[in-house]
């Protein structure tokens, strides 16, 4: 028997796969279709084990669904623009490109070496021009939609990365890509309208029952639906109207305060000669520099100062003090908001904070609150009825709310309303390694697009990456300065580049249709792959990623270039890797290499034990030990395949009966056939990879077990449990797989067989082992037929030495049978 040498067998079948594109698919095919897609990588230079666990995860179903007999799309490409290219070219003098295809092209290398099924003709980066063309293609759709604007707005800035930041990528108030402080700064800057999509961005989250319900509701809380009502206090002070936004004005006559954003047009007026004023603007600079995500999160402290003016509401005429808080937006409903510190538990910890008197106008349904002599010690937000609220008094929260907003309406003071936390999405950037918005600005014609046939706009070469440019590209004289397509005059380009979260929105579609020069794909294509019937990714991805893709897609279906609403079908997002029960990051210095594990024990090792330590969706704890006896088992693979190929050349009669010993070894072989094809498959939207392993490990236990105790096998059962050994492992460890296959001589490629069906009839057992319970404790076992009864087997059981021990002399109370699981014997 040859020796188990996995680096020699693993290129050798790695060359063999590369060299004849054996996982090339065909854009046609009788066989029904499936898009295995996991989440292409940054390319930072190098994977790591949670690289290696996605597209091991994806590896195993793209090869089952291939044996079922899918026509399966699996391909792989490189998200690509980003700031660390451009953080290495300023630091090591090497252009961004170089940097980056450098990268690509060693962490191509490695994903080869774990001998993921990848169709590589399918291969995109988002940095090369045949790509990036058509992002900027996707900015053109945007705007002829109607949904990309330009504006100067209050942006979110990062020093240290010289560039605007996006909401969701400022979280917490620091950069999510070097984690410095953001800061507030006015910019012209490019949006698109994402929020034109929000009603149906939440509502078709409900057409994705195979996505994880965590994520679905991140998403809902992100978009933020909010129905209420816009109305109107006066400000006699300025002889303004100030608009808010509450979704229960039916507590309108209980407001103790009205609070202002920061940034809201009035404040500059309202503060302007108070005394206080000087301090009043410190508080306001201070929270203009901190982030929207950090101002609202639910643990950020609630901080404001009192302007000195005053509002007036229109129900009750009563004067209502107006403050400047932290905690409302300028962007998000009105940038107003009244308090109502009776009935919302924010604004009862805020006024208690600020000494404002509180008013109450919702009385529990039984009436049993007295607010004016109980301790009250929160904000009362159960069901009721209005008190204190005139004419209103008496009516249920729901009532009371459609009656005030007819009377806000009536007295054209207000109407109802839906709000949506979701901001319009900020794409400008002001660095390099981005696709270069493909827009123009003319004196004479204002802002034009660049005509389509002029795509792409190609990055310039000659950039200097010097500090006080607001984009390097503005250093370009070259990409600077152009011809109006419209007039042909003189013209300025756009100096910003895309959010690299633009060209990962639509990644999906352009793997359908890769080297397409005329369009971005082409819809036939699209529409037979589409929509993604399995995708795989991180759980960071939930809000930002998952939602603008899914806002693309809807863009498309309306312009008509896909037939899906959705992107992806199913999504799983896998667990990380932890070392020392934290994740893995050079930063802290507990990174375990991927490529070491390789050389050392082959790749098979590393999907095998990376597949069977955790459940997919569950962190994996990293364990040497768990390693190596992952390395093992393979050995004993190995060996066992060889030992039983040698029992069957002197095999006996196929056609004699099955002795017991090989219906004991068929039926773990089935039983296991049929585990693993419900774990792989994934019922019920979960896989379990791991059982799976668990299960085939349990298969090789009981071939090991047969030869302990049998010298003589039938050929037929010793080449079977070989055959169907192979074929449900190979989609685990493919390279040890084939090469076993190849030698002991079956026909063709494991990985081109049929996925193995279960013999029934090698499940069906005339004898079974129950154990037997006395008062909760198993006190014996008993082999018995199948179908004896519940008599018999009371008869058999009472009799046995080990439970007559702990029943005679007592009363069985109970004689319980759990058919084909336990007998359980309750004595008194």
């Amino acid at each position: 028997m040859e020796k188990y040498i996995p680096q020699e067998i693993e290129k050798k079948w790695q060359k063999i796969w590369l060299d004849n594109k054996v996982d090339k698919c065909p854009d046609e095919s009788d066989k029904p279709k499936y898009y295995v897609l996991e989440m292409f990588p940054y390319p930072s230079g190098n994977l790591h084990m949670g690289h290696v666990r996605n597209y091991a995860i994806g590896d195993v179903i793209a090869r089952y669904r291939r044996m079922i007999g899918y026509n399966v799309i699996h391909p792989m490409g490189f998200d690509a623009f980003g700031m660390p290219a451009e953080n290495a070219a300023i630091q090591h003098n090497i252009p961004p490109a170089k940097w980056t295809y450098d990268n690509i092209a060693n962490m191509e290398r490695q994903q080869k070496s774990l001998g993921l099924s990848y169709d590589w003709d399918r291969e995109v980066a988002t940095c090369h021009k045949e790509y990036y063309k058509w992002t900027q293609w996707m900015f053109e759709l945007m705007y002829k939609r109607g949904l990309a604007y330009r504006k100067e707005a209050k942006v979110n800035w990062c020093e240290h990365c010289h560039t605007v930041l996006a909401n969701e990528q400022a979280e917490g108030g620091v950069c999510w890509r070097c984690d410095n402080p953001v800061v507030k700064k006015d910019l012209k800057q490019w949006f698109f309208k994402i929020t034109d999509y929000a009603d149906r961005l939440l509502d078709d989250l409900d057409k994705l029952p195979g996505w994880p319900e965590r994520v679905k509701t991140m998403q809902r809380n992100w978009i933020g639906r909010s129905e209420g009502a816009n109305f109107f206090f006066d400000i006699p002070e300025i002889g303004e109207r100030v608009e808010l936004f509450s979704t229960r004005v039916d507590t309108i006559f209980g407001a103790s305060f009205v609070v202002l954003a920061p940034e809201h047009p009035f404040v500059e007026r309202i503060i302007k000669g108070k005394p206080n004023e000087a301090e009043l603007r410190a508080f306001i600079e201070k929270m203009r520099n901190q982030s929207d995500i950090e101002r609202t999160s639910d643990d950020a402290e609630k901080v404001g100062m009192f302007t000195g003016a005053y509002a007036i509401n229109p129900l009750n005429q009563a004067k209502v003090p107006i403050w400047i808080a932290n905690y409302v937006l300028v962007d998000y409903g009105t940038g107003a908001v009244m308090g109502v510190a009776g009935h919302d538990q924010r604004d009862f910890e805020f006024c208690k904070k600020y000494n404002i008197p509180i008013k109450y106008v919702i009385q529990d349904p039984e009436g049993k609150i007295d607010y004016e002599h109980d301790d009250i010690t929160e904000a009362y937000t159960g069901e009721g009825y209005l008190i204190n609220s005139g004419e209103f008094n008496g009516l249920s929260i729901k009532e009371g709310q459609k009656a005030i907003t007819k009377w806000l309406v009536d007295h054209d003071y207000g109407h109802a309303t839906v709000n949506f936390r979701l901001r319009d999405w900020l794409i400008s950037r002001q660095r390099y390694w981005g696709a270069p918005i493909p827009v123009v600005y003319c004196e004479k014609c204002g802002e034009q697009l660049v005509p389509e046939d002029q795509l792409p706009v190609e990055l310039p070469e000659d950039v200097k990456f010097t500090a006080g440019a607001t984009s390097p590209l503005e250093t370009s004289e070259k990409f600077l300065h152009t011809t109006c397509p419209k007039c042909g005059g003189p013209a300025i380009r756009e100096t910003d580049t895309m959010d690299t979260f633009l060209c990962s929105s639509w990644y999906h579609l352009r793997y359908t249709d890769p080297r397409n020069t005329e369009m971005p794909f082409d819809p036939k294509k699209a529409n037979y792959w589409m929509n993604v019937d399995q995708y795989i990714g991180g759980i960071e991805h939930a809000i930002l990623h998952l939602i603008y893709a899914r806002f693309f897609m809807k863009v498309l279906y309306d312009a008509g270039y896909v037939d899906k609403v959705e992107p992806y079908e199913r999504l799983l997002t896998q667990g990380m890797v932890l070392l020392d029960g934290s994740k893995m990051s050079k930063s802290k210095g507990n990174v375990v290499s991927p490529e070491e594990i390789v050389s050392k024990y082959g790749a098979d090792t590393a999907r095998l034990f990376i597949l069977f330590a955790a459940p997919p969706e569950r962190d994996l704890p990293w364990s040497d030990t768990g390693v190596e006896g992952s390395y093992r088992f393979l050995n004993r693979v190995w060996r066992i395949v060889f030992q039983y190929m040698d029992l069957a050349k002197a095999g006996d009669d196929s056609s004699r009966p099955y002795t017991e010993a090989e219906k004991a070894l068929r039926l773990v072989e089935y039983t296991s056939i049929r585990k693993v094809t419900v774990d792989v498959k994934g019922a019920d939207d979960h896989y379990a990879l791991n059982t799976a392993v668990s299960s085939i490990m349990e298969y090789v236990n009981a071939m090991y077990n047969y030869v302990d105790k049998n010298t003589s096998i039938r050929k037929d059962v010793a080449v079977e449990v070989v055959e169907n050994l192979l074929k449900i492992l190979a989609p685990f460890t493919p390279h040890i797989t084939a090469e076993l296959w190849q030698k002991v001589g079956f026909e063709g490629d494991v990985h081109k067989q049929d996925w193995p069906k279960v013999d029934e009839s090698a499940l069906q057992v005339d004898e079974i082992e129950l154990p037997i319970q006395v008062n909760g404790k198993v006190r014996d076992r008993i082999t018995v037929p199948v179908e004896m009864g519940k008599d018999e087997l009371k008869e058999l059981a009472l009799a046995r030495p080990h439970v007559k021990t702990f029943t005679d002399g007592k009363q069985v109370v109970k004689f319980i049978v759990v058919p084909k699981k336990i007998i359980n014997i309750v004595v008194k």
